[in-house]
């Protein structure tokens, strides 16, 4: 591969120096651990793309919609390891007070909205999101809680 199309920062970013003077290895964001025959088991993304059922999702097409339900406050959406799907998909949600929304309005939402395999497998209600230092939900505090 000799880089991206017109895009030398993401071919600089993307394909980075190999052993051999001249060669570039592809970083795919793929987080695998190797067992003792030295088979390569999927672990997760580098980035938030979630891996299940052999398709690419993304979070934020997810978060999109359900933060259209009338009721939603916040939304952060992620991928937990699955032995089946490869990622199972997991939405955080936080209500507004007083909205009496259940995980089965937002799946029978996402279904209406989104392919099949896009609609989160389960919901968790949360009275507060956790942020980073910036502000920004913290999906990492997210996955550690059903991650264990």
């Amino acid at each position: 591969m000799l880089g991206y199309w017109h895009k030398e920062a993401l071919s600089e970013e993307m394909l980075k120096p190999g052993f051999l003077p001249g060669e570039r290895i592809l970083c795919s964001n793929d987080w695998f651990k190797m067992d003792e025959e030295g088979f390569l088991y999927f672990l997760g993304r580098n980035d938030d793309i979630i891996k299940t059922r052999g398709e690419k999702v993304s979070p934020v097409e997810i978060e999109n919609i359900i933060y259209k339900i009338e009721g939603v406050k916040e939304v952060a959406v992620i991928g937990i390891p699955d032995e089946i799907m490869g990622e199972s998909i997991v939405a955080f949600v936080t209500n507004y007070p007083n909205s009496d929304l259940v995980e089965k309005d937002i799946q029978k939402e996402c279904a209406s909205r989104l392919e099949n395999f896009m609609v989160p497998q389960k919901i968790y209600f949360l009275d507060e999101m956790p942020k980073s230092t910036n502000g920004k939900i913290d999906k990492k505090i997210l996955k550690s809680t059903v991650v264990k």
